[in-house]
């Protein structure tokens, strides 16, 4: 980083690993309580524990545009950095926050339309998902750049992720893991019944992707953005924005160190 990170703040699971981290950074660093109500900015957000408190830490500050550092703690990691406990902490974090490598990534934007008629919007970050809400499958017709692709894929659902998010679900889902720099998305089948030799596709990252469900009231299906879901919904718009979140890694273990790592890995 070009400045010098001096006031931050922090989100921890509060576990005992992170209250550790947490006592080390209070040594350190000036702190900035976002809990109250104030216009002071910190330089940066802490957050502690796993990927899924720095996802919902995303979404509740991303409008203050400054850079999230994790710390992992934590399930799964790959928005994390794992610092090194055999080392004298809060040195390492010290110059590790400091000298940190920021990479600046977009959201998708997803726009439901339910059987109501209601139009929704919402962000997301690692991926937008199309799943299924009863024991039948789901049948969606898929249309790229206002045209249609995919007439009828039968499937549990479809997933359409960022570079970020092709380590999480869709990664699960059978679907490419993409670089951190690349401008594409991945659009992956999950648990695809017909076509069965359909396995998606990499899509440039400015196309717009219209999701329509067949059969809607029959089969109905939900549509959700990280964590905030809609239910019954008949078409889902799926598009990136400008919006940017900043996301810091330690220089010796960035996130496409991990993401090649992960591509090689016998686990």
């Amino acid at each position: 980083m070009s400045n010098k990170v001096q006031d931050i703040a922090i989100i921890s699971n509060n576990l005992k690993d992170s209250d550790r981290y947490e006592s080390l950074l209070k040594k350190t660093f000036k702190i900035v309580d976002i809990s109250e109500t104030t216009h002071k900015k910190p330089d940066a957000i802490i957050v502690i524990g796993g990927d899924g408190l720095m996802l919902h830490s995303i979404h509740k500050y991303m409008h203050w545009n400054i850079p999230f550092y994790g710390i992992k703690t934590g399930h799964l990691g790959f928005l994390m950095n794992r610092p090194d406990s055999s080392k004298v902490i809060s040195q390492d974090l010290l110059h590790n926050i400091n000298s940190a490598k920021k990479i600046s990534l977009h959201l998708l934007e997803m726009r439901t339309t339910d059987l109501k008629g209601n139009v929704t919007t919402e962000l997301a970050f690692n991926e937008v998902s199309i799943l299924r809400q009863t024991h039948q499958t789901a049948k969606i017709e898929i249309h790229v750049n206002g045209k249609p692709q995919l007439k009828e894929l039968i499937s549990d659902g479809v997933i359409v992720a960022t570079p970020a998010g092709s380590t999480a679900y869709n990664l699960s889902a059978g679907g490419p893991i993409l670089p951190i720099s690349a401008n594409l998305l991945a659009l992956t089948p999950i648990s695809p019944f017909r076509p069965r030799r359909w396995n998606g596709a990499l899509l440039d990252s400015q196309t717009e992707i219209l999701i329509k469900v067949i059969d809607s009231e029959k089969r109905p299906v939900s549509a959700t953005a990280d964590f905030h879901e809609v239910r019954n919904v008949k078409d889902v718009l799926v598009k990136m924005t400008n919006k940017t979140i900043h996301l810091l890694f330690d220089k010796d273990c960035t996130f496409e160190d991990r993401a090649t790592a992960e591509q090689f890995t016998e686990n």
